[in-house]
C-alpha cells in the first residue's frame, strides 16, 4: 500500500518531539531551582536519567502497550511494536505522518510525564529508588493510561482505548494522562514517603528563582511542541492550538499574581512562574476543542484555583514538595472539565460545550475520564511506592535528608563556594603574582609588607 507521507505535517511532528524533549530539561532547572541548594542537582538529575529510563523503555515495550491493538480496551499488544522494529521499514503511517515519527514524539510524552512526578517526593527519595520508579511507572501506569486516552481506532492500531473510543472523552496532549495522572500519582507518592525532615517547621524556600524562570520560559516554548504537535498536522488547527497555548498561560499568570497580590502584599517570581504553567496544565486537554477567549477564561480559572490549592499540603499535611497537586492535579481538572463547558462547535473537535448549546452531554464524559485516570493513578502509585519501600526501600537517611542529598547520593555539590587558599599567591593592584617577593618594593602596601 502506497503511504499518503506529508512532508510539512511531518517535519512539524519532529520538530514538536524536540521542543517536548527540551521540557525536560527545562523542568529540570524549574524543579532544581525551587529546592534548597543541598538538594539542586539530586533534583536536577531525577529528570535527566528519566530521558534515558524511559526513552529506552517505550523504545522496547511503552509504545506497543499504548498504541498496540487493544486487550479489552485497558492495555494494547505489548509485543506488537516491541523495540520499534516493525516500524523501521516506514510502510506504516499515523495519519500522514510516518509511525516512527509519532512514536517518536509519544516517547518524548512518557519522559516528561515520568519527571513531573519528581516535583512531589524532592529532596529525600534514593537515587535508585526513582529510577526503578520511572521504569515501573511507565509500563504499568503511565502506558496503559495513554492507551485509554490516546490510542484512537485506527491511528496506530485497529482498535483502541476505551476513554477515546468508548466514552468519547476529549483530551488533546495529556490533561488526564499526564496532568491528572501525575498530580494522583505525585499525592500517593508524598503519602507513602512522607514528609521531609522539617516540613512545616523549616523554612524550604527555593534556592534560586532565577533557574525557576529559566526552566519556565523553557517549559512555556517546549510546551508549543507539546499542544501543536498532538494536532499532527500543520494547518488551521495546529495554529489555533498554538494561539490557545499562548493565551491561556498569559491569563494564568495576571490571575496568579492578583491573587498573591491581594493575599501575602506582594506578586513575586515565583507566582509568575507558577501561574504560568498553571494555565499551561489547564490548556493541555482543551486547546484544541476551545476559543481564544475560552481560553483565557480557562487560564483565569486555573491560575486562581491553582493558587490558592498550591496551600492545601499545609492544610492537610501532605509534603508535595514541588506543587504537583496544586498545579498539575488541579490544572488540569480544570482544563479537562472546561472542555465540558466551553467548547467551540467551530473548532476540528466539532463538540459544543454546555455554554455553547451542548448541555451536560460532553461534561460528564470529561468527569468520568478524570475520574477513572485519577483513581488508576493513585491506587497503582501508592502499591508500586508500598512494594518499593518494602523491598528496596525509597527513603534516605534522615541524616543524608539534614546534611544534603546531593552529598549523600551523588557525592557532589551544586555550588562549591569553598575559597581558594594558597599562600604563594597575593594580588597587589589588580595583578597576580606568584611570590611577594618578586612584587617591586615601590608597589608594596602597608598589608602586602606584613
Amino acid at each position: 500500500m502506497l503511504l499518503e507521507i506529508n512532508a510539512g505535517d511531518t517535519a512539524w511532528l519532529l520538530t514538536s518531539a524536540a521542543l517536548v524533549l527540551l521540557m525536560t530539561p527545562g523542568l529540570a532547572f524549574f524543579y532544581g531551582g525551587m529546592v534548597r541548594s543541598k538538594g539542586v542537582l539530586n533534583m536536577m538529575m531525577m529528570s535527566f536519567i528519566s530521558i534515558g529510563t524511559v526513552g529506552i523503555t517505550w523504545a522496547v515495550v511503552g509504545y506497543s502497550e499504548a498504541f498496540g491493538n487493544s486487550l479489552h480496551g485497558i492495555v494494547g499488544n505489548p509485543f506488537q511494536f516491541a523495540f520499534l522494529d516493525s516500524l523501521v521499514a516506514g510502510d506504516q503511517a499515523v495519519g500522514k505522518v510516518p509511525a516512527l515519527a509519532f512514536a517518536a514524539f509519544q516517547g518524548c510524552f512518557a519522559i516528561i510525564a515520568v519527571a513531573l512526578l519528581s516535583g512531589a517526593i524532592a529532596e529525600r527519595v534514593t537515587f535508585r529508588a526513582w529510577t526503578t520508579l520511572s521504569v515501573v511507572w511507565v509500563l504499568l501506569v503511565y502506558a496503559p493510561l495513554a492507551h485509554w486516552v490516546f490510542a484512537a481506532n485506527g491511528l496506530a492500531a485497529e482498535h483502541g482505548g476505551w476513554i477515546v473510543n468508548d466514552l468519547h472523552a476529549i483530551d488533546l496532549a495529556g490533561g488526564t494522562v499526564i496532568e491528572v495522572a501525575c498530580g494522583a500519582a505525585g499525592l500517593a507518592l508524598a503519602l507513602v514517603l512522607g514528609p521531609r525532615v522539617g516540613f512545616r517547621s523549616t523554612p524550604m524556600r527555593p534556592h534560586n528563582m532565577t533557574l525557576v524562570m529559566i526552566g519556565a520560559g523553557l517549559l512555556w516554548f517546549g510546551w508549543f511542541g507539546f499542544n501543536s504537535g498532538s494536532a499532527l498536522t500543520s494547518g488551521t488547527w495546529a495554529a489555533l492550538i498554538w494561539v490557545n497555548t499562548l493565551l491561556s498561560p498569559c491569563a494564568a499568570m495576571l490571575a496568579w499574581l492578583v491573587i498573591e497580590k491581594r493575599r501575602d502584599g506582594h506578586p513575586t517570581s515565583l507566582g509568575a512562574a507558577s501561574g504560568a504553567v498553571a494555565g499551561l496544565v489547564a490548556i493541555t486537554p482543551s486547546g484544541g476543542s476551545v476559543s481564544p477567549l475560552g481560553a483565557m477564561a480557562i487560564g483565569l480559572t486555573a491560575g486562581a484555583l491553582c493558587a490558592w490549592a498550591v496551600s492545601w499540603k499545609y492544610t492537610f499535611g501532605f509534603d508535595d514538595s514541588l506543587d504537583l497537586v496544586g498545579v498539575h492535579l488541579v490544572g488540569g481538572v480544570v482544563g479537562t472539565l472546561g472542555i465540558g463547558f466551553l467548547a467551540d462547535p467551530r473548532t476540528a473537535t466539532k463538540v459544543a460545550g454546555l455554554f455553547y448549546g451542548g448541555g451536560a452531554h460532553q461534561l460528564w464524559r470529561q468527569g468520568v475520564a478524570v475520574l477513572a485516570a485519577g483513581a488508576f493513578s493513585f491506587g497503582m502509585t501508592w502499591l508500586i511506592a508500598t512494594a518499593l519501600t518494602k523491598s528496596i526501600g525509597m527513603r534516605v537517611s534522615p541524616q543524608a535528608e539534614v546534611s544534603g542529598i546531593d552529598l549523600a547520593e551523588h557525592s557532589e555539590v551544586g555550588y562549591d563556594l569553598t575559597p581558594v587558599q594558597h599562600s604563594a599567591y597575593r594580588r597587589v593592584r589588580h595583578t597576580l603574582i606568584l611570590d611577594p617577593e618578586d612584587v617591586p618594593s615601590s608597589m608594596m602596601t602597608q598589608e602586602t609588607r606584613t
